[in-house]
Parts: C-alpha cells; sequence; structure tokens
C-alpha cells in the first residue's frame, strides 16, 4: 500500500511538471515579465539588485548557461521548484501522520490552491523561495522531533533559510514563526532543553549572507528601500490600518476557496478540536497560522497593502495542518468525491491558462522578443563588424535583448551618454541602445 501511493505521489508530481511546462510553452510567445527582468539582472551577477536579494539571478543564469534562450527551459525551472517544495511537503507529511493515504492527500490539497498551478510559470523570487521554505520547515521539523538534536540538521536549516532569505527579505516571516516557536518551548513552556548547537544555524545563516550584507551596505539598503516603497507605507493615513488588512483576509478567502472546497469534499463533517498540547499541532500551527498572523499584524500596525503573491510559500503545509486537523472526520474508504474534486481542478488550471493565454493579445508573454532581437542584431551588422555585449534600457526592452540576443549582451538600466561615448559601437533604438565595448 504504502509503494503505491509513492508512485501515485510521483505520477502526480510528473504530471504536474510536464503540464505546466508545455502549456506555457506552447501558448505564450515570450518569458513572463519577472523571468525576463530577473534574467537580465543574471546577465549582470552582483551580490543584490534594486528590488530583491541575489539568489533568482544566479539560479536564471545557471540554467542560462546551459540552456541559453530556451523558453521551455525556464518553465521547467519554475516546475522543478515547486515539485521540490512538494516532495519535502510530502516528506513532513509523511512523518505527521501514521496514514501514508493522508500523507498523499495533504499534498494534493495544496495543488488547488492558485500559487501553485497557474502562476507557476513566471519564475521569481516568489517561485524561488518555495523549495528554501519547505527544505527550512521539514528540517526544523527534525530538530523539533528529536530527542537529540543533530549537527547536520542544524547546519541545512541555516543553509536553506539563509537561501530563502536570499530569494526574498519575506523569508523572515517563517524564520520568525519557527524561532518564536523554539523560544515559548525553552523560556516559557519550559519543557525542552536549550542547545548550544541552535547556534550551528545562526552562524551558518550569517556567514551565507554577509557578502550580501555588505553589498546592501555599500548601496544605501537600496533593496529594502525597494520594499519598503511597495507597501505605500509612507502614504498610508489612518483608514489604511483598517483597509489594506480586512483587503488582505478577503484575498486569502479568496485564493483559499478551491482548497477549501476540497477540504469539504474530503471530510463529512467539520469539527475542530485544538489541543495546544498536540506537539505535531503546536508545530503545525507555528509553521502555517503563525507566518499569516505576522504578515496581518504587519498590515494592521503599519497600514501596508500587502501584494498578493507575497503570500505564495505560505499556504505549502495548508494541506497538512488541515488534514490533521479533521483526520477523524474523513473515511480513507470514500475519497471518491475528494478524487474527482481534485482532478477536476487539476487539468481546469492548465485548461484556464491556456485559454488566456492564447485568447488575450495584450499581454507580456504575447510580446516579439525574439522577432524585435533578430532585427536589431540585422541593422546592427549592416553597420558594424564587433559584437554586441552590451544593452542599455529598461529592465523590459533591454532585457528581452540581452536574453534573446545570441551574444548575450550585459544590461544595464542607465542610458548615460558618458557611458555611450565610451562604447567602440553603439546603435539607440527607442528607449534602448544597444553597444559593444
Amino acid at each position: 500500500m504504502s509503494k503505491n501511493i509513492n508512485n501515485i505521489f510521483y505520477i502526480f508530481i510528473t504530471a504536474h511538471l510536464i503540464f505546466w511546462t508545455l502549456v506555457p510553452n506552447l501558448t505564450n510567445q515570450n518569458l513572463p515579465l519577472d523571468t525576463i527582468e530577473h534574467l537580465a539582472w543574471a546577465s549582470n551577477l552582483e551580490w543584490g539588485f534594486n528590488k530583491h536579494p541575489p539568489m533568482v539571478a544566479l539560479v536564471l543564469e545557471i540554467f542560462y548557461q546551459i540552456f541559453k534562450s530556451q523558453d521551455w527551459a525556464y518553465y521547467l525551472l519554475s516546475q522543478i521548484f515547486v515539485i521540490i517544495s512538494f516532495y519535502y511537503v510530502f516528506k513532513l507529511s509523511k512523518e505527521i501522520f501514521n496514514n501514508n493515504l493522508l500523507g498523499l492527500v495533504s499534498v494534493l490539497l495544496i495543488e488547488s490552491i492558485y500559487f501553485y498551478n497557474f502562476t507557476t510559470p513566471e519564475f521569481n523570487v516568489n517561485v524561488c523561495q518555495l523549495p528554501f521554505w519547505s527544505c527550512t520547515v521539514y528540517f526544523s521539523w527534525k530538530i523539533y522531533n528529536s530527542k537529540e538534536v543533530k549537527f547536520f540538521d542544524c547546519f541545512l536549516v541555516g543553509l536553506f533559510a539563509a537561501f530563502g532569505f536570499l530569494s526574498k527579505y519575506l523569508f523572515i516571516y517563517l524564520l520568525a514563526s519557527i524561532d518564536l516557536l523554539f523560544i515559548y518551548l525553552i523560556f516559557i513552556k519550559k519543557d525542552r532543553k536549550f542547545d548550544f548547537k541552535y547556534f550551528i544555524t545562526l552562524e551558518v545563516f550569517i556567514i551565507i549572507l554577509v557578502p550580501h550584507l555588505i553589498w546592501l551596505n555599500n548601496n544605501d539598503f537600496i533593496t529594502i528601500t525597494y520594499g519598503l516603497a511597495r507597501t505605500g507605507l509612507e502614504q498610508s493615513s489612518l483608514i489604511d490600518h483598517i483597509k489594506f488588512p480586512l483587503i488582505f483576509l478577503l484575498k486569502q478567502i479568496g485564493i483559499l476557496t478551491p482548497f477549501f472546497l476540497l477540504i469539504f469534499l474530503l471530510a463529512k463533517k467539520i469539527k475542530l478540536k485544538i489541543n495546544l498540547k498536540d506537539k505535531k499541532l503546536l508545530f503545525l500551527l507555528a509553521i502555517n497560522i503563525l507566518p499569516i498572523i505576522l504578515m496581518f499584524l504587519t498590515s494592521v500596525i503599519t497600514g501596508s497593502k500587502i501584494r498578493t503573491m507575497w503570500m505564495t510559500p505560505f499556504y505549502l503545509f495548508f494541506g497538512i495542518l488541515f488534514v490533521y486537523l479533521f483526520q477523524a472526520q474523513i473515511n480513507v474508504k470514500k475519497l471518491k468525491p475528494f478524487a474527482l474534486g481534485f482532478i477536476f481542478l487539476f487539468f481546469l488550471s492548465p485548461i484556464l491558462y491556456a485559454y488566456v493565454s492564447i485568447s488575450k493579445e495584450d499581454k507580456r508573454t504575447d510580446y516579439p522578443g525574439k522577432e524585435i532581437a533578430i532585427k536589431i542584431q540585422y541593422a546592427w551588422d549592416q553597420q558594424f563588424d564587433t559584437e554586441i555585449n552590451v544593452v542599455y534600457g529598461n529592465e523590459w526592452s533591454a532585457g528581452n535583448l540581452s536574453y534573446h540576443l545570441k551574444s548575450r549582451p550585459v544590461w544595464e538600466e542607465i542610458i548615460m551618454r558618458e557611458k555611450l561615448d565610451q562604447l567602440k559601437d553603439y546603435m539607440c533604438l527607442d528607449n534602448v541602445c544597444v553597444g559593444s565595448k
């Protein structure tokens, strides 16, 4: 039985990977905005960028060095990150439940959440967090659930936590939640002894972050300034402390509606009993509910706007939490309604994605990036014998040229006369300049 369940899981993640790699590749003419933007950064790697830390650009550049400008590779990359996160959710679910079938169900449930299907073709900082989020949670559980704290588990938590933070600073909400859980157990509840091996996690985390922190200091903390600007914090008014938190809650309910419909099909009676003395439940609440509460409180206290996509990794373990809460009401012999609901949603999402991609013609993914690059290259070859190795302009227009041109020119955003005058050859069209150093 256990082997069959494992096989079903691997069939599921394989099908997910194939569908969500093929559908966008067949229906989109160009890579999405964020992917092109991050590929532009990747052409000129640094320890940080004006909007985000460097991990997303580093991963994309590794893939570019292997696959060059083949769009399907970046859709594949995105799905690899998704299924790695699913894999560690499944690993944790098998340790939480004595019933492997409930573990599988808890993973299938999160496929119904918008963040893990419809939005995944766009490889960006949100998708980049997913495997690091799931790995951080899983190895934190290993520490939490073990009688003896192991060096290697602490090392891995520090490693994946640092990688997650270098993907997006909002990863701090998960880290704060896990830290609060351990602080509660050690210093308040006092049913757990402090272990100096915990410092290994902190040391690894800080050591990995050092180059980025130096870059951040040298660049006037520009990434943090950008993040704060995105919240609308500077323009917030008193009403925003109520309005934005309410909008945040309503959006989360809307996003989770398909998930709750599957829960309804799974459990005939919804009876909720919460026992905070339950060790497993306490951990699940800490990694699922506490980060959302902290995000909500951030909006309440600061009056800032929480953007929907920021919540992408927050629901990875929601399936485990809700199956654990309602496991007494779930009849594992009568899962047909749930299976039918899951299959319906599983196929509906890529169908809707394909429909939107094909029917709407004013999207970024309809941009003729490859054709424009061919025309630019032709015009360049008529005038110069040199190779295009630098492109100036915004991250979309110039970023597309950096990606599509075979010479893979380095992207720089600001067009300055002084910079152009230092080039051997250059050519400007509209808001983009290409050149040879």
